[in-house]
């Protein structure tokens, strides 16, 4: 893909997803005149910046879809559900053909614009009200024409671009004469049967409107530039942003991460030496090493940090694609559903953005499917007809919140773990919480559905939800009420590759926690109380499980002496050998083998291999998963 076309693409699916919502709100607002404006400039963008790349299909959709918003903005039309309808299958279109296009399909490659669209769209146009309403044919030829005057354009030398006349009836061979010296002027032409047509067709449907206005005069050129002289004078538009490709991004941070890194070590070193006594010049010269490192220290931070920002993008960017998904989906299942979003001007690592679609996605579409009841169901149980899920995003300590929450009819701890034992994924003498009985749904495989619909039932995507993000080192968590609803909360860092962290050691193995669990830290007597044979220490007037990081990780037993208090959902203490600080820390995935617990590995400031415990490992209470406490 060149370099036009592909910024052609990245500009156009941002206006493709900005239609659709747009839509929905115009589907709750029907006379909301600016969001009727803001989808016709969005389609006659598109429209024109496809015929530039050559892009038939693209033009004829557009071009349609936008004489129908033609006639709804200036009122020649009401805004029905039909009208609501053609445009959203037109924005599905407009984005198919910008996804094939961003994943390498050549433009000549596209697939023409489906007859099905043509149909919904022209009975949209003709459903306008008007006495003369325009046949499907000529409206058809309309967008086949308008996609080979905008296709000439692109091509043809300039002189004979103008030369063609507009179908909004202006003398575009006028305009052009009057801004070019008198050697450049082309010689007025009559408009031939073919490129007339056009024009007494689009001219139709505004007939009756333009009826009532009085004919505009003539235009020559010069009288507008007389009225308009600002617009001769005006500067150029200040460019404030530009675009980047992520690989560079991300190969920046690395390099910002590194230097960091560096710095530290370099600060440890210099305190070492300063240990030693030193005279005279070379006293002098420790002095102004020690300035210069710290300086160094000072703009390498700056620079972590300023990388940082570059990567950080508003999770509202991710959350915009949901409002129609849920629409569509609840409209197969004969459910009535509002999703309402809050925070969505949080931001967050771009890949934690990218990699969230999937997961959101699965999870919608377990609320729409096994959450939210169908109406009549919710009327007999006493609630309202119209069932709500809500999205929210926020950002507390050095993590994101993403909050998925529905007032349906809750999970049913026992159901779920009778299905688990009926599919063989945990032994039937297995003593389960209502939390443990929770994370079941995570289990590959598990369904508490018979059948598998086109929805849900196949036992994979509550799966894809856990595993993606403990890839992006987070957790997930399930409050459930039976016939309350249902509570995902998804705990993710703000950025992915450098975390604060709590050094600490046991068994002689150095590990890092991350800071966003960690509460406080507490000394461990010699003895503890035991509950049901457990340990259990009094922690500001709560008892709470202690549980050892040795054991949890496999490692030889040891002595272990001091304590941090875990902020999990379940909250416990967490004992360990020795706390040997904090840092932030340049974290590198384990790719190579998989060690429970472990999310991967980065160096300390001395310049020690440092383990990374995973987020979720702590939120589960040092517990890989639900399989092994049966």
């Amino acid at each position: 893909m060149d370099d036009m076309l592909k910024d052609f693409v990245v500009e156009a699916m941002d206006l493709a997803v900005n239609v659709e919502e747009h839509l929905l709100r115009l589907e709750r607002d029907p006379d909301n005149k600016e969001t009727l404006n803001a989808v016709f400039r969005s389609f006659h963008t598109i429209k024109g910046g496809a015929g530039f790349m050559g892009l038939p299909a693209l033009v004829a959709a557009c071009h349609l879809t936008e004489n129908l918003f033609d006639a709804l903005r200036t009122g020649a039309a009401p805004v029905t559900p039909i009208a609501i309808e053609a445009a959203l299958q037109a924005s599905g279109f407009v984005a198919d053909q910008l996804t094939e296009l961003a994943n390498g399909a050549a433009p000549e490659s596209l697939p023409a614009m489906p007859e099905e669209l043509e149909h919904i769209l022209t009975n949209a146009i003709e459903g306008k009200g008007m006495d003369a309403p325009a046949p499907a044919a000529a409206v058809v030829a309309e967008a086949a024409v308008a996609v080979a005057e905008v296709a000439e354009v692109a091509v043809a030398a300039p002189a004979a671009a103008v030369a063609t006349a507009g179908a909004d009836g202006l003398d575009w061979e006028g305009m052009y004469n009057a801004v070019v010296p008198e050697a450049s002027r082309v010689a007025a032409a009559p408009l031939s049967a073919a490129a007339a047509a056009p024009a007494v067709v689009a001219a139709a449907p505004a007939a009756p409107a333009a009826a009532a206005k009085p004919a505009a005069k003539a235009w020559d050129g010069a009288e507008r530039r007389e009225e308009r002289p600002e617009v001769r004078h005006a500067a150029p538009v200040k460019e404030d942003s530009i675009r980047v490709d992520a690989v560079k991004l991300d190969a920046l941070l690395e390099v910002a991460g590194e230097s960091v890194q560096a710095a530290n070590q370099a600060a440890v070193l210099l305190e070492r030496l300063l240990q030693f006594k030193f005279e005279g010049q070379a006293a002098t010269l420790m002095a102004t090493l020690a300035e210069t490192l710290e300086r160094a220290s000072r703009y390498s931070t700056e620079l972590q940090r300023a990388t940082l920002a570059t990567r950080m993008q508003p999770v509202g960017r991710l959350f915009q694609k949901f409002p129609r998904l849920v629409r569509e989906l609840a409209k197969d299942l004969g459910k009535d559903v509002e999703l309402t979003i809050e925070g969505a001007e949080t931001e967050v690592d771009r890949v934690v953005v990218d990699s969230l679609y999937d997961p959101l996605v699965h999870m919608l579409r377990n609320s729409l499917d096994h959450g939210v009841e169908s109406p009549e169901a919710r009327l007999a149980a006493g609630k309202p007809a119209k069932s709500y899920i809500s999205l929210k995003a926020w950002q507390e300590a050095n993590s994101v919140m993403i909050v998925l929450q529905d007032d349906g009819k809750g999970m049913d701890p026992v159901f779920l773990r009778s299905k688990a034992q009926q599919k063989g994924l945990i032994s039937e003498n297995a003593q389960l919480s209502n939390d443990e009985c929770f994370q079941l749904v995570f289990l590959p495989g598990f369904s508490t559905k018979e059948v598998a619909s086109s929805v849900s039932g196949r036992g994979v995507g509550m799966d894809v939800v856990k595993t993606a993000v403990e890839k992006n080192r987070g957790a997930i968590h399930i409050e459930s009420m039976l016939g309350k609803g249902t509570k995902f909360a998804i705990r993710l860092p703000i950025e992915l590759s450098i975390v604060p962290t709590m050094l600490v050691s046991t068994s002689g193995a150095a590990l890092a926690l991350p800071m966003a669990v960690v509460q406080r830290v507490v000394e461990l007597p010699e003895t503890f109380m035991e509950v049901g044979g457990a340990p259990v220490l009094k922690d500001q007037g709560r008892p709470l499980p202690v549980r050892s990081l040795a054991g949890a990780l496999g490692y030889e037993s040891c002595s272990e002496r001091v304590g941090i208090v875990v902020a999990a959902p379940q909250p416990y203490i967490l004992a360990v050998e020795a706390v040997d600080g904090t840092a932030d820390l340049v974290i590198k995935p384990m790719t190579a083998i998989t060690v429970e617990g472990i999310t991967g590995t980065a160096r300390s400031a001395e310049g020690e291999l440092v383990l990374v415990v995973g987020l979720s490992f702590l939120m589960d209470g040092c517990r890989g998963s639900v399989r092994m406490a049966a």
